[in-house]
């Protein structure tokens, strides 16, 4: 008899893996960078994530009182900047499944004066209850997510009608570009990573799993097939990253 669990395989950077082994990756790298995430996020990109991020927040339109659930929130910089948005009328659930990065983005929101609920679970298998939030957001972390499809199902079912999805990824950047963008993904990104966090490995994986998410349109074509009835896109950096915004009706 066979195990399509054990046989089936993906992708771990341009590595094939076994689909039950690629969560363990992933959090194997997380783990390993995690206490060095945010130094090494502003010298990989000049301090740019930071205006993506606001970008992110400013066409979210959340407003006081309402829900927002951060998806990979990582260090939190996202689930910090929305509880400011709901205020105290409001809710922000920070998630991740990696408990070294969650654990870091509590404390660093403990620091900055803010509290927000955290859960340490699985995106492609979210405990809550359909049509709870009138927002979620996935920051840099629905690549590594190893069912993309059906991870963006279940963001699209913990929505409530009228909502919106924000995926704000690395994506493929204009073709001008992507000589350079190569050369800065391969042979700086790993450097920088092994002087700053002692971990080229992590950063070669970084580089390599950005080349295999889906472009612009493969994208917005998955998140309409999970249910968003529009999609659309603002490319930032031109195109390096990519800010996705589906509305559930």
């Amino acid at each position: 008899m066979s195990d399509t669990q054990s046989t089936s395989t993906t992708h771990f950077g341009y590595q094939q893996v076994a689909e039950d082994e690629k969560a363990a990756r992933v959090r194997g790298v997380f783990d390993s960078v995690a206490s060095r995430y945010d130094v090494m996020n502003d010298l990989m990109s000049g301090g740019l994530h930071r205006v993506w991020k606001a970008f992110t927040i400013a066409l979210s339109g959340v407003r006081p009182g309402q829900r927002v659930l951060d998806v990979a929130a990582g260090t939190g910089d996202l689930s910090r900047a929305f509880a400011r948005k709901v205020g105290p009328t409001g809710l922000v659930v920070m998630s991740d499944i990696n408990g070294s990065m969650l654990r870091a983005g509590r404390d660093r929101l403990i620091d900055s004066g803010v509290l927000v609920p955290t859960l340490l679970c699985d995106a492609e298998k979210l405990p809550f209850p359909d049509a709870q939030f009138d927002l979620v957001s996935v920051a840099f972390g629905l690549r590594n997510m190893t069912h993309k499809d059906a991870a963006l199902r279940e963001m699209q079912r913990v929505i409530k009608p009228g909502g919106k999805l924000l995926v704000l990824e690395f994506s493929k950047p204009w073709a001008p570009l992507r000589g350079a963008y190569d050369l800065y993904s391969f042979q700086v990104l790993p450097r920088l990573g092994k002087m700053v966090a002692g971990d080229p490995q992590s950063y070669q994986y970084l580089a390599e799993s950005i080349r295999m998410h889906p472009d612009q349109e493969t994208l917005a074509g998955m998140m309409r097939e999970a249910g968003f009835g529009h999609v659309d896109w603002h490319n930032l950096t031109a195109g390096v990253v990519a800010l996705h915004i589906g509305q559930k009706f």
